[in-house]
């Protein structure tokens, strides 16, 4: 169980990446709002990845 949370943790960082990214260079889901916070969403996103991978890299 442990696992399939770091990978969900995962997953769940990179559609936040990819959606922040996306909005960050295209505009595209929020209408370019908010520079600070597309930058602020995918430095989160990273941290989270970061954290989830190191986690499960301990499981093992």
């Amino acid at each position: 169980m442990p696992k399939a949370m770091t990978i969900a943790g995962m997953v769940v960082a990179g559609l936040i990446g990819f959606t922040f990214a996306a909005d960050l260079v295209l505009s595209v889901p929020f209408a370019g709002a908010s520079m600070l916070m597309d930058i602020g969403a995918l430095v989160a996103a990273g941290l989270l990845g970061y954290l989830s991978w190191n986690a499960m890299r301990e499981i093992r």
